[in-house]
Parts: structure tokens; C-alpha cells; sequence
């Protein structure tokens, strides 16, 4: 055992730290090895983020300590910058363990610091959060939660007053107050009289300027939805809102309908996987529904199950119910003549390029950002004013139609994407089959993402080694093909590799690298910035005439994408 982490944790058996942390602290040091070690060797990191871990004692945890720091360094940011009469802090929370009392803890700061603040009655969704601080004219927001991580962690996410999260020059000068903080500093003697509970009044209004987003009312009594909050915060909000926009046919999987941090009934929270939904699937076909839809713990990402063009159910990945929903959007944008000249829609940089031929095909510029929808919200809050936001995207199953919310929101997304299906079904149509002809005409385009989990200090290290080995090395070939660009957003260059030149990327860095191969296909490696995993993003495209080719075309992206994986050796 490192002597310096048993000195890190031993400061926290003595004062400021309270006697049930300190009794924690004393059991760890006592037990020693890898758990001691990771909560110890390092500080949880604030990042551009804000925070996210496993909940427990020590300084690379979550905890009322390592919270209240995050928080005392954000009112000191708030107090050095504006005037406090008129600054003004929300918060909300999921329905993780812990979280109620985070956020109270939060509230606590926060008003310990004269700071004025609006709090959540009870757990509230991400995306409801991002609409308080704009609706209420607050300076910033905090939401406590992990989205769709595992029962055992939490998070603190800081939003601006714009809705978004922390960006740039924002982002690194609270991060600096963050870290200037010492645990003895912190201010935890509430001010009641500052603290303000929200609710209700607020979901009114939230669920009519929802209501708002509506292209069409066709086909919506006539469309059976069954849905899942997953134990999550969606419970209440999500049907309330299906049924203010006009539908009737609603049912809830009542054995997720619980709000419960444990998440019992699934392995993980999270409708990118396919067993979450599982419930929700066997439920929609013995009450023969046409929609499946399912919302992470803090309800800013939805996955969706439909019909195939045989009727047998099938889960939609993010790229492709995204894909759908932005033609709907843009296609009664342009039969309603709605779409203008100055008017865009964004996706990441690993989101699918179909998104590019449907911007494309309706003449609207398609903006590509890094991954995190908090950069889709600077650059609605960049071109306010000036241009109109229609629809963005990201891959991992995040959507914002409109701009009254500054992140993914699964809770206006879903009805948008039950919109769709029910305008389908009306025109004889289906939302598979919607996604069928955008194959037909624009080429099958086939995405896998593949997630490695590294945890603790050891695996931290060994994501690290893997991006510096696949910097210093680059793959000449991958599964057989050429590579002929690579793109390094740490290093903001762009290196065509049959040209022999090179290009500045104009993007904020990050430690991500992209290759392209000779047939058209993108590779991407990026390290999650919320988890303790790597992420590789796989994308081709494949052209298609006919429906039999669609099939003959998914084989081929399997066979291709997993002969990539075998060159990368993973």
C-alpha cells in the first residue's frame, strides 16, 4: 500500500469530516488493498462535466464532502461574478439512492452562501432541470444524477443559465474555484428563507410548451404505446405529456413504474440495452402494441422498440430512431414551408452521416460537434438570434427537437417519436418502414459501438496506454482496407494520409481519434468521459436497392465492422 494514500485517507478520520465518515474511513484503512486505493489515490475530478462515481467515502467518491466542495466552489464563482440580490441557483434529482439528500445538501451550500435557490419537490427529470433554469432566470443550475450508470454510483451536473451544460471559458474557470476549495472551507449551515421548493406549476408548463413541438395530431388516439421509465424519473411526466399531445393509449410497465435507485428488475437502467426493455417487448406483443418506449434514470435518453416490416419486434439503436425522427421533423418543416435559409441541425461527430444526406437533401446545414449534447446547446446559444435550431442528435440515443431545453431530452423526444409513428401508421406506413425507405434511397448505413470497461486506477492507466498506443501507432489497415485519414481532436489535426497533407480541426480538443478507410468507413476511439470505459464507434455504409438487399446489407457491415474489431484487437 502506497504510504501517501493511507495519509490521504487518514485526514478523514479527523475533523472537519463527521464522526459517521470517519468511522468509514477507519473501516477502509483497516481493510486496505484496491478498495482503499481507489476511493484514496486520487481526487474525483471536476470536470467539464462536473462530477460522477461510486457513492461512498474518500476523495475519489461521491459524498457529502466531495459534493459540498464542488458546490462551495460554484457559489464562490457565482458570489466573485454576480450581484447575489439577483443570482439564483436550480437543482434537481434522480431517483438514485442518495440523491434526495445531495441535492438538499446542494441546497444547503448553496443558501449557506446567501445564493438564492429553486428546489425540486421531489426527483425530476435532466432535461426538466435544463428548462427550470431558463423558465425560472436562474444563474446556473445542478442536477444530481448518473443518468444510466450502475446502482452504486452518482453524479453532480452543473448547467448554465442558458440551460446548457459548463462550457468554455465557464467550464474552467468554476473547475478552478472547484479545486481551490479545501474540505474545512465548505459552508453547510442552511438559510431556509432562501431555499424555494418547485414542482408541479412548473411540469404545467413544461408539459404545454412540450405540447407546442406537435407537426400533426394525425393517428395519435390510434397509437398503443407501452413504456418503461425504468424505475426512473420519466414515471409521471412522460405519460402526462403523451397524453397533453393526444394520446390515449398508454401502458405502463408496472413492475418498473417504482421509483427505486436499486433498479431490481433490470441489469443495468440503461434502454441502450436491449434486456432493459425486455419487459416492455413482452408486454407489446401480447397486447399487440406499436410503440415501445423506454427512458434512462434521469430521462434524458430514449430507446424504442417497433414492428418490423415481418411484424416481429425489434429495437432501434440511436442512430436509427434519430435518423427518422429528424426526416419527420424536417419533412412537415417543409411541407408546412417552415424550413428558412438560416435554419440548422446538429449531431456528434459519431452520430450516423445519413443525418448529412438529410440535411443535405433538404437543404438545411447539418453543424457536427464533439460528443455531449452539451455542445449542441452552445451552438444554439451561439446562433440565438441569428439562426433557427431545428433538431439535434447524438448516437447514444439523445434527441432535442426545438430549443426551449438545452440538452437531450427524452421526455419531449418521446413524443416526437410517438408523433412520427402514429403520422406512419396513419399514411399506411410504419416507423420501421420510414426507416427502410431513407435506406432505399440515401444507402444502409450499419453503426455498432463497442464499450470496454476499465475500472479503478488500473484501468484508468490502461484506457490511457491504449490512446497514447493508437496515437504513437496508427493502424496503416484496418480489417483488410486502407486507412486514408485520420482525424486527432487532442492534437486538432486532420492528416490526409493519401495527399501527404494536413489540416487544423476547428473544434474545441478532445482526446478522441477518427479513422477513415478507402471504402468509407469511420472508426472512432474515444474514452467515456462519465464512466470508466474506452468507446469504439463503428460506421458503414453499404448501398441498397431493393428490401432483400437490406438484409444481405447488415451481414456485410457485421462481417466488415467485426474484421475492424479483429485489427484493433478488441
Amino acid at each position: 500500500m502506497e504510504t501517501n494514500i493511507i495519509e490521504r485517507a487518514r485526514l478523514w478520520t479527523l475533523p472537519p469530516f463527521d464522526e459517521k465518515t470517519r468511522t468509514e474511513a477507519r473501516q477502509l484503512i483497516d481493510k486496505g488493498g484496491k478498495e482503499l486505493t481507489d476511493a484514496f489515490y486520487t481526487d474525483l475530478d471536476f470536470g467539464t462535466g462536473g462530477l460522477r462515481g461510486i457513492m461512498g467515502c474518500g476523495t475519489n467518491r461521491i459524498n457529502k464532502y466531495t459534493v459540498g466542495q464542488a458546490t462551495q466552489g460554484l457559489a464562490n464563482y457565482l458570489l466573485k461574478h454576480f450581484d447575489p440580490e439577483t443570482t439564483s441557483v436550480a437543482i434537481a434529482h434522480d431517483t438514485r439512492n442518495g440523491s434526495r439528500m445531495l441535492s438538499e445538501l446542494t441546497a444547503q451550500v448553496l443558501s449557506a452562501n446567501g445564493i438564492k435557490v429553486f428546489l425540486a419537490e421531489s426527483f425530476r427529470p435532466t432535461p426538466w432541470l435544463s428548462f427550470a433554469i431558463r423558465a425560472l432566470n436562474c444563474r446556473a443550475g445542478i442536477v444530481i444524477t448518473a443518468s444510466h450508470n450502475p446502482p452504486e454510483y452518482n453524479g453532480y451536473k452543473v448547467y448554465w443559465s442558458d440551460g446548457g451544460q459548463l462550457v468554455p471559458p465557464y467550464d474552467k474557470a468554476v473547475i478552478e474555484e472547484v479545486r481551490a476549495v479545501s474540505f474545512d472551507q465548505i459552508s453547510f449551515q442552511s438559510k431556509p428563507e432562501l431555499i424555494q421548493l418547485i414542482g408541479a406549476e412548473l411540469d404545467q408548463h413544461y408539459i404545454q410548451t412540450i405540447k407546442q413541438l406537435s407537426l400533426t395530431n394525425v393517428g395519435k388516439e390510434n397509437l398503443k404505446i407501452v413504456f418503461t421509465p425504468l424505475h426512473g424519473t420519466s414515471v409521471y411526466l412522460l405519460p402526462d405529456a403523451l397524453k397533453s399531445s393526444g394520446f390515449t393509449q398508454i401502458l405502463t410497465v408496472e413492475q418498473q413504474a417504482t421509483p427505486d435507485g436499486n433498479f431490481p428488475t433490470v441489469k443495468s437502467p440503461n434502454p441502450e440495452e436491449a434486456e432493459a426493455l425486455s419487459m416492455a417487448l413482452k408486454i407489446a406483443e401480447d397486447e399487440d402494441a406499436d410503440l415501445v418506449i423506454g427512458t434512462d434514470p434521469d430521462a434524458d435518453r430514449v430507446g424504442i422498440g417497433v414492428k418490423n416490416l415481418e411484424g416481429k419486434w425489434t429495437l432501434l439503436n440511436g442512430n436509427q430512431t434519430g435518423a427518422v425522427l429528424i426526416w419527420y421533423v424536417l419533412e412537415q418543416f417543409r411541407k408546412e414551408g417552415r424550413l428558412k435559409k438560416n435554419a440548422f441541425i446538429a449531431k456528434s461527430i459519431v452520430t450516423t452521416d445519413l443525418i448529412n444526406e438529410l440535411a443535405h437533401a433538404y437543404d438545411v446545414e447539418c453543424v457536427e460537434v464533439l460528443t455531449g449534447f452539451k455542445w449542441i446547446a452552445d451552438l444554439i446559444r451561439k446562433n440565438e438570434g441569428t439562426r433557427e435550431f431545428i433538431v439535434g442528435c447524438e448516437e447514444s440515443y439523445g434527441y432535442l427537437v426545438g430549443d426551449f431545453v438545452r440538452d437531450k431530452d427524452a421526455i419531449s423526444s418521446a413524443v416526437m417519436i410517438a408523433e412520427t409513428a402514429a403520422w406512419a401508421k396513419s399514411q399506411g406506413s410504419s416507423f420501421y418502414k420510414l426507416l427502410t425507405d431513407l435506406w432505399l434511397k440515401f444507402g444502409y448505413y450499419g453503426d455498432k459501438l463497442i464499450s470496454i470497461t476499465k475500472k479503478g486506477k488500473e484501468g484508468l492507466e490502461e484506457i490511457e496506454r491504449m490512446m497514447e498506443n493508437l496515437r504513437k501507432n496508427p493502424p496503416k489497415e484496418l480489417g483488410g482496407e486502407k486507412v486514408i485519414k485520420i482525424l486527432d481532436y487532442k492534437s486538432l489535426i486532420s492528416s490526409d494520409l493519401i495527399a501527404g497533407e494536413s489540416s487544423s480541426i476547428q473544434m474545441p480538443a478532445s482526446n478522441v481519434l477518427q479513422y477513415f478507410t478507402e471504402s468509407g468507413a469511420r472508426i472512432t476511439a474515444r474514452p467515456s468521459g462519465t464512466e470508466p470505459k474506452i468507446k469504439f464507434y463503428f460506421s458503414v455504409k453499404i448501398p441498397v436497392h431493393s428490401f432483400s438487399d437490406i438484409a444481405r446489407a447488415e451481414h456485410s457491415v457485421n462481417t466488415q465492422i467485426n474484421a475492424y474489431m479483429t485489427s484493433l484487437g478488441i
